[in-house]
C-alpha cells in the first residue's frame, strides 16, 4: 500500500516548463501576473494541469541572444521549454540563415539535456519584402518538423492585425492580447504536455 502511494505521489510531480523568448514573452510594459507565461499557467492550472511555467523572456533579445543565455536561464529539472524567438531578428533584418542556425542549436543543446520543446514560429513583417518572407517564414515549420517539435505556427497569431488588442507601440500585445494569444496557443501546449507525461 505504501509503495503504491509512494508512486502515485511520484506520478503527481508538478510539470516545470519555461517561457523562452524576448519581449513577446516577457510581457513588454505589462504587470508580471499579464505576461504570456503567467496567463498560460493560469489557463492550465485551470484546466487542471499540475504546471509552473516560469518567464525567462528578455525585451529586446535576438536569437543570437538567446544561445548566448539558453544554458544558464533554463535550469535543471525543467520539463520542458516554449522557444519564442526570430522577432527581433526580422525586425533588424538579420539574414534569415541566422536566425534558423541560432534556433537550431538552442533546440539541440535542449534536447541534448533532455528538455522538451515546444517551438512558437514566428513571421515576417510585410515591410521586409517577399524575398525575406520566404527565407524567414519557413525557419519553424522545418525546424518542428526536423527535430519532431510540437509547433504554434504563429506566435502572434489573432493578435497582429487587432489594433485593440495591442500597446500604443501597435507592436505589442497588451493584457486583452495576451489573453487571445493564450487562447489559441492552449490546444497546442496540452498536447505538449500530454507528450511530456508519454516519456515520464
Amino acid at each position: 500500500m505504501m509503495t503504491f502511494a509512494l508512486s502515485c505521489t511520484a506520478r503527481a510531480e508538478t510539470i516545470s516548463l519555461i517561457g523562452f523568448g524576448d519581449s513577446l514573452m516577457a510581457g513588454y510594459q505589462l504587470p508580471p501576473e499579464d505576461a504570456f507565461p503567467a496567463r498560460l499557467e493560469k489557463a492550465l492550472k485551470e484546466k487542471g494541469f499540475d504546471v509552473t511555467i516560469a518567464n525567462a523572456g528578455v525585451s529586446g533579445d535576438t536569437s543570437s541572444g538567446g544561445l548566448a543565455r539558453i544554458d544558464w536561464s533554463v535550469p535543471d529539472g525543467t520539463k520542458g521549454v516554449i522557444l519564442e524567438l526570430g522577432a527581433n531578428d526580422a525586425l533588424r533584418g538579420i539574414a534569415p540563415e541566422e536566425t534558423r542556425k541560432n534556433i537550431e542549436a538552442m533546440i539541440t543543446r535542449l534536447k541534448d539535456r533532455g528538455i522538451a520543446v515546444l517551438l512558437a514560429g514566428m513571421m515576417a513583417p510585410p515591410n521586409m519584402g517577399a524575398d525575406y518572407a520566404a527565407r524567414f517564414n519557413p525557419i519553424y515549420p522545418e525546424l518542428a518538423k526536423k527535430y519532431g517539435l510540437e509547433l504554434y505556427p504563429f506566435f502572434l497569431d489573432g493578435v497582429v492585425t487587432e489594433a485593440k488588442l495591442k500597446l500604443e507601440d501597435g507592436m505589442h500585445p497588451n493584457g486583452d492580447g495576451v489573453g487571445v494569444m493564450v487562447e489559441k496557443a492552449l490546444p497546442v501546449v496540452e498536447r505538449f504536455l500530454a507528450t511530456l507525461n508519454k516519456t515520464e
